[in-house]
């Protein structure tokens, strides 16, 4: 008998459930598809119509978590009325809530990304076109409202808020301070530094330049941490004092 859609979203969504408990317990290179499989209650070769590895079933847990954060956060209450810092506060903060209960496995995930930096180009990023097309459309309905300047690069920014949030989490899996109070800070510090900049226009002028920086830097410094959030404070004062000065 034919299944339905929601009967595959339902089987897809109980495959990478069950992957990650697994994976969790067991670690990831003893945990065989074949044990995915049996432990969702479908047949072993069932599972390669839905995932032809287990590192698609690691790109689809972060692609699931993406699309759920997007539909919690478009249903937060006022949400039409938050300014553009507090929508992306809020979707940064949604989706760490979200991979809190599952930190142990993201951390195992962290580690296999590394190993395969490849997984994580920009192309194959998780949920990178679903992140990107929410990101383009805040951006618009700010610039809209006057919120921000015009600006030129939404697409640009779009794609690189990704890098952003798979910084953030590194940089959140290794915060030791107390209900991870910095993660909280450096995110809440680097939102505002990006609205600022997004309302004097500096955007626009230097947009080659953040590419560069996000692409190439950011997820090693945040992965890091050592000196960073006194870094951003720098900046996001300099970047104050000279939007300041503008107006």
């Amino acid at each position: 008998m034919k299944t339905s859609k929601s009967q595959q979203e339902q089987t897809r969504r109980n495959l990478i459930r069950t992957a990650v408990d697994l994976i969790t317990e067991k670690g990831y290179d003893a945990t065989t598809m074949k044990q995915i499989a049996r432990d969702a209650g479908i047949g072993d070769a069932t599972i390669y119509k839905y995932f032809p590895s287990k590192e698609k079933i690691l790109l689809a847990y972060y692609e699931l978590c993406i699309d759920i954060t997007i539909e919690v956060v478009q249903e937060t209450p006022g949400w039409e009325e938050f300014t553009l810092q507090e929508k992306l506060q809020r979707l940064v903060d949604a989706l760490l809530e979200l991979l809190l209960g599952d930190r142990e496995f993201v951390e195992i995930t962290r580690d296999i990304f590394g190993k395969s930096p490849l997984l994580m180009m920009r192309d194959n990023m998780p949920g990178q076109q679903t992140l990107k097309q929410e990101i383009i459309s805040l951006l618009e309905e700010a610039e809209q409202r006057g919120d921000i300047s015009p600006c030129d690069f939404k697409n640009l920014i779009g794609g690189l808020f990704g890098d952003y949030l798979f910084a953030v989490i590194a940089y959140w899996l290794k915060d030791e301070s107390e209900e991870f109070s910095n993660t909280t800070q450096l995110v809440d510090m680097t939102l505002a530094i990006l609205v600022m900049a997004l309302k004097s226009g500096i955007v626009n002028k230097v947009t080659e330049l953040a590419s560069f920086m996000l692409r190439n830097q950011l997820s090693r410094i945040m992965q890091n941490g050592s000196g960073l959030l006194e870094m951003v404070k720098l900046v996001q004062n300099g970047l104050g004092r000279g939007l300041g000065d503008a107006r």
